[in-house]
């Protein structure tokens, strides 16, 4: 008798541990495909809203120009629309006299709701929304997925956009970066 409690506990630990297993993976699967799809239309948008909001736009002898990037941390399709929660980042860069500018910049989640575009059937943004100034944690519990705060937590890097900006700028790797 004891070995049968001792064999039904032990299932039923083998149990909820996979299914805590199944659970994690599966609150943290984004498709990559679908990522690829919509994305553009994402990162695009950050970009023509950033644009015109810097402090190196006002400076007639510094080229600046924003740079962004989104990461999918929730998405969802159906019938043609999707759901996306993300985190971006934005940073305006510019060039003065062969360096790297970093003028301003922010990090900011959101959630973007796309649509096919049947023009020419990739996605176009439909809406957009982000954290209230004075209550973003309430808001991100409400918004995301329990994986996606955690995620939210560790920050997003600028390394790409640093390359792109030196690239864009016609600098070479490494240029040092200066504040506007």
């Amino acid at each position: 008798m004891t070995s049968v409690r001792i064999w039904g506990t032990g299932a039923g630990a083998v149990a909820i541990l996979v299914a805590a297993g199944v659970w994690a993976r599966g609150s943290s699967a984004v498709d990559a495909g679908l990522w690829a799809q919509v994305r553009p239309a994402i990162e695009a948008r950050l970009v023509t809203q950033s644009a015109g909001t810097g402090a190196g736009e006002s400076e007639p002898a510094l080229r600046s120009r924003w740079f962004c990037r989104a990461e999918a941390l929730d998405l969802e399709e159906s019938g043609g629309r999707v759901r996306a929660g993300i985190n971006t980042l934005c940073e305006e860069y510019g060039e003065r006299a062969g360096t790297l500018v970093l003028c301003t910049g922010a990090e900011i989640p959101e959630v973007v709701r796309l649509e096919r575009d049947p023009s020419d059937g990739g996605y176009r943004v439909v809406s957009e929304e982000q954290a209230p100034e004075e209550d973003s944690a309430e808001w991100e519990e409400h918004h995301f997925s329990h994986y996606a705060t955690s995620h939210l937590d560790k920050g997003m890097t600028s390394t790409d956009l640093q390359t792109a900006a030196r690239t864009h700028f016609g600098l070479p790797p490494g240029t040092p970066i200066r504040n506007c």
